[in-house]
């Protein structure tokens, strides 16, 4: 526990770092443009489940720089996003999910080797708590509050998005962080 307690702190100092700062600000970029461009729905058993690659920067920026700026690219990518193009009225709990996620990833994929048990523990505890749950729950509040459609009705929903994108999402995580942990070790010997 206290190791990833010192994770934080050690991401934290990450941005003092000029080429650190280079690199999390195109993931940043990466996460704005895969959140605009990149959407696709696909209809299964009457749910739309929306195809996106913009979690990808996010988990990248936490294996190679820890929670807090892969925080700060799943919050600012959020922003950024809606500010470019705005889907609605701009709502502050998807902005909290995308922070959540990035610390999630950060925690667990910082400064260790990128395992696929890690990827699926953290790719399941993101997807319980961040994309079924919550955002469940912030779906229900800006679209049904008071009409009628329950919680569990959006929960249901969640649970076959999130069941549909499982394997990629894992897959690409882990080929992404494979592809950063190699990238550390090559980069530590020059």
């Amino acid at each position: 526990m206290k190791d990833y307690l010192k994770k934080f702190p050690d991401s934290f100092l990450e941005l003092k770092n000029i080429r650190s700062l280079a690199v999390i600000a195109m993931l940043l970029a990466l996460r704005v443009v895969l959140g605009i461009f990149a959407n696709g729905t696909l209809a299964l058993f009457g749910n739309a489940v929306k195809l996106s690659g913009a979690f990808l920067p996010i988990a990248v920026a936490g294996a190679m720089f820890g929670p807090f700026p892969a925080a700060l690219v799943g919050a600012l990518g959020d922003v950024i996003s809606f500010i470019f193009a705005p889907t609605g009225t701009y709502f502050p709990g998807f902005t909290l999910c995308g922070l959540l996620t990035g610390l999630i990833y950060g925690f667990a994929l910082y400064k260790t080797d990128v395992t696929l048990p890690r990827v699926i523990i953290a790719w399941a505890i993101n997807t319980l708590l961040v994309e079924t749950f919550l955002t469940a729950y912030w779906l229900y509040l800006l679209y049904s509050a008071g009409s009628g459609k329950a919680y569990s009705a959006w929960l249901l929903s969640r649970v076959i998005s999130q069941a549909v994108k499982c394997v990629p999402e894992i897959m690409l995580i882990f080929g992404a962080g494979r592809l950063v942990n190699l990238l550390q070790k090559h980069l530590l010997k020059t």
